[in-house]
């Protein structure tokens, strides 16, 4: 095993699998009846095995699932991530499983069973369990199980015999490894084995967590081609574009940089949404067929933008034809209002603070709404001090108007 995979397994080289299996059984009764157990479970069992004592639901009996559509399945399976890499899942887990009497189970971030393939006699033992493609596989649902408390430990979890909640999964071992995307850091899923808890390997946990590292890398090949396509797709459109500018993903990754130094990413571009890029200043992006072209506004021009006020107050981007809107909290507007009033200087986090609640005393709370403001509004705002972008033209409904250049 490697060092992570040693961490998480559940069962030390060399241990007796019968004479384990039948002390986690009484540890797992014990623990269940409210008496002391003869031994404590591992700590991550007894956090899930408390989780799910607290939803109510039933050792003895394999809790009600209830398997998805068809049409949802192939849904799910076609818009998640996982089927750029579920072949290479199969080439390094499933070449074995028949000789190895295991299943590889392919989750989503939700805990649905997309894939499910292996040993055949395994399958029909998983068909009474209800381990099935399509079936929600969380704590939840069925009990301490390692997908689901992968998926609520944000963690690679093994589970040996009765440490699983549900007795008739006792004679199961199952070994689960979140997967990943390289680009952003967000969870795509779980990749599980699972078989007879007697015939588990010390290498399984090794082996599974393989599989998610070379399948992340291929997800980042895959991103690194499609960057490639988007960089010769625009090669066009950037050989008759003067001056400084970045092709980028819908994700903000670059894929050509052309007059400014080269960077990795930048924030999320959407269509009207100033973003600030340094080397760059204040863009708005512009659509291309597969992604977006960032580049500085052209001299003397200047981003309008303009705040209603009301009961339902919304800020919009001009443009040619309509413009761009989005709904504000009513505290967002008013610290949009307050920074419209206080021209190019701005305000400090204390300044804000005493405008709005009487007092310097709230700059953390000061902070965080303006940092959530800036999700929406984007680089609409300048911070240090904040205050209304320079090159922005921001019109309040009712109120002043204000030209910061």
């Amino acid at each position: 095993m490697t060092r992570t995979s040693a961490a998480y397994g559940a069962i030390p080289p060399g241990t007796d699998l019968s004479l384990r299996a039948r002390e986690l059984v009484r540890i797992h009764d014990a623990v269940l009846s409210g008496v002391r157990p003869p031994q404590r479970p591992r700590a991550l069992v007894a956090r899930s095995w408390s989780r799910v004592m607290n939803l109510g639901l039933a050792a003895d009996h394999v809790n009600a699932r209830r398997p998805m559509s068809h049409d949802e399945l192939v849904r799910r399976r076609g818009t998640s991530r996982l089927s750029l890499v579920i072949d290479e899942l199969r080439r390094v887990l499933t070449s074995v499983a028949d000789a190895s009497l295991f299943l590889m189970v392919v989750c989503d971030a939700d805990g649905v069973v997309l894939w499910r393939e292996g040993s055949p006699r395994v399958q029909l033992t998983a068909d009474r369990l209800g381990f099935l493609e399509g079936m929600l596989w969380t704590e939840q649902v069925v009990g301490t199980n390692a997908i689901g408390t992968a998926l609520a430990e944000a963690a690679p979890v093994q589970l040996f015999s009765a440490e699983h909640y549900e007795n008739h999964q006792h004679p199961w071992y199952c070994t689960a490894w979140p997967i990943h995307d390289p680009r952003d850091g967000q969870l795509l899923g779980v990749v599980d084995v699972s078989g007879p808890a007697l015939t588990l390997h010390p290498a399984i946990a090794a082996l599974v967590e393989s599989a998610v590292r070379l399948a992340e890398a291929s997800l980042w090949r895959h991103h690194q081609e499609r960057l490639e396509s988007l960089r010769r797709s625009t090669e066009a459109v950037v050989s008759s574009t003067n001056g400084p500018l970045l092709v980028v993903d819908d994700h903000g990754w670059v894929a050509h940089h052309a007059g400014i130094a080269a960077r990795d990413r930048i924030d999320v571009p959407r269509a009207d949404h100033a973003v600030a890029v340094p080397g760059l200043g204040l863009c708005l992006p512009e659509r291309l067929a597969d992604g977006w072209l960032i580049r500085p506004r052209e001299p003397g021009t200047t981003v309008r933008a303009r705040l209603h006020r009301g009961p339902e107050p919304r800020l919009e981007v001009l443009r040619d034809g309509d413009p761009w809107r989005t709904s504000l909290t009513p505290r967002h507007a008013e610290l949009l209002a307050t920074l419209a009033t206080a021209g190019p200087t701005g305000l400090t986090a204390a300044e804000l603070s005493t405008r709005l609640y009487g007092d310097p005393h709230h700059e953390i709370t000061i902070r965080a709404e303006i940092s959530r403001l800036r999700r929406t509004a984007g680089a609409l705002i300048s911070t240090h001090p904040y205050r209304i972008t320079p090159g922005v033209t921001l019109e309040v409904r009712g109120g002043s108007e204000l030209s910061s250049s």
